[in-house]
C-alpha cells in the first residue's frame, strides 16, 4: 500500500497562524481494513475558517485540534478497500477525516454521494455542509419572507456566494452584499446575482449600506462580525432577523474584540439575534439536497471555486481563507482531477 500524507498542528497559533504552526508528515496505509471499515483515497479537501477556533486550547463547541495530530475536516474521496457491504469499493464518499491523502474509518462515518447530480467538489461546496449552512441560516436561524431585504457579509466567500442566491430563491426583493475589493464586488453583481454590492475595503460601511438598503434590512446573514454586524443593526427594521454565523473578523484577535455598542438599536426595534451552528440542521441535508442539485442542474445556482493543488499546500490554502484570498468554496485538490 502507499505512504499517505497528512498535516499535523505543530504548534497553537498566537494570532494569525504561520507555516511553521503547521508539519507535513508521512505515514503508512494499512494493507487490510477491518469489517465495518473503509479505506478512502482523499480526492478533494476543504478549508474553512472556523479550523482556527479549534487550534486554540479552549472550550468551545467542537473539541480543539490536539498538538502533534492530523487536522481534520471534510474530504471526498474514493472507497480503494471496503470491509462494507453498504460502501462498495469504488463509491465516492464524504466524511470529516481530510487533512490527509489516505483515511481508514467506520463505514458508518461516511456516506456515499451520487456524483451523476454534480461533480465530486461541489459535495463539499454548495451540495455539502457550505450550502446547507446558506439554506438553514435562511430558512431557520434568519427566515426570509416575501419581499424582504436581506444583507450577507463575506458574500464573495464559500456560504455567502450561496447566500444571496437562495435568499432570492425564497423571495428576497433585495439582496445586498459586502466583500473586500472591485473584483469581488463585480463578482456579486455580474456571476452571484447580487443586487448591489458593498466593499467594505473603501471605508463607510454604515453609509455604504444606507445607500444599497435605504429603508433598511430585514434580515442579515453574518460572517464578520465587528463592524459588520453593527451596520447591520443599525439598519435593521422592526422585527428584523440577524444569523450569526461566524465572526471572521476576531478570529486571530489576540485580545477581546470589541462588539457592536448600538445593540439598544436591536431591541428598539425587537430585532431577533440568533447563533447557528450547522451541525444543528443536518436534517435539512435531504430537503436541501433536492433544491440544491437541480438548481445546480439548471444554471441558477452559481458558484465558483478556489482550488489549490497539492496536500503540501493545504496550510497556505487555510492562510488564505482567513485573509479573504478566495472567492467561492476554497479546496485542496489530492489527486490532480479537474475541476
Amino acid at each position: 500500500m502507499p505512504a499517505s500524507r497528512e498535516i499535523r498542528l505543530a504548534a497553537r497559533p498566537t494570532g494569525e497562524p504561520t507555516l511553521t504552526d503547521f508539519e507535513l508528515v508521512a505515514t503508512q496505509v494499512p494493507d487490510t481494513v477491518a469489517d465495518g471499515q473503509v479505506l478512502v483515497r482523499n480526492t478533494w479537501m476543504s478549508v474553512d475558517p472556523y479550523m482556527r477556533g479549534r487550534m486554540d486550547d479552549v472550550p468551545s463547541y467542537i473539541p480543539p485540534f490536539e498538538l502533534g495530530a492530523p487536522l481534520e475536516g471534510s474530504a471526498v474521496g474514493e472507497v480503494v478497500a471496503s470491509g462494507s457491504a453498504d460502501v462498495p469499493v469504488g463509491a465516492t464518499v464524504t466524511h470529516f477525516a481530510g487533512w490527509r491523502e489516505y483515511a481508514v474509518l467506520d463505514a458508518a462515518a461516511v456516506t456515499v454521494v451520487d456524483t451523476s447530480l454534480a461533480p465530486a467538489s461541489a459535495f463539499l461546496g454548495p451540495l455539502g455542509t457550505t450550502g446547507l449552512t446558506a439554506y438553514a441560516a435562511l430558512t431557520r436561524t434568519a427566515p426570509v419572507k416575501e419581499g424582504d431585504v436581506v444583507f450577507v457579509s463575506a458574500a464573495a466567500g464559500a456560504v455567502g456566494s450561496v447566500a444571496g442566491q437562495v435568499a432570492r430563491a425564497l423571495g428576497a426583493s433585495r439582496v445586498i452584499g459586502s466583500a473586500g475589493g472591485p473584483a469581488k464586488t463585480k463578482k456579486l453583481l455580474d456571476t452571484f446575482g447580487y443586487d448591489a454590492a458593498i466593499d467594505y475595503r473603501q471605508g463607510g460601511l454604515p453609509e455604504q449600506l444606507a445607500e444599497a438598503a435605504p429603508d433598511g434590512i430585514d434580515v442579515y446573514v453574518d460572517h464578520v462580525g465587528g463592524d459588520h454586524l453593527q451596520a447591520a443593526i443599525g439598519a435593521i427594521r422592526p422585527q428584523g432577523r440577524i444569523a450569526l454565523v461566524g465572526a471572521i473578523s476576531t478570529y486571530n484577535a489576540t485580545t477581546p474584540a470589541p462588539g457592536p455598542d448600538n445593540l439598544f438599536q436591536a431591541a428598539k426595534q425587537e430585532a431577533t439575534l440568533r447563533g447557528m451552528l450547522v451541525s444543528s440542521h443536518f436534517d435539512l441535508f435531504p430537503e436541501w439536497i433536492g433544491k440544491a442539485a437541480g438548481m445546480f442542474a439548471d444554471g441558477t445556482l452559481r458558484t465558483e471555486e478556489t482550488v489549490v493543488d497539492g496536500i503540501e499546500r493545504a496550510p497556505e490554502a487555510f492562510l488564505g481563507v482567513l485573509r479573504g484570498a478566495n472567492t467561492g468554496k476554497m479546496l485542496v485538490r489530492l489527486d490532480g482531477q479537474a475541476t
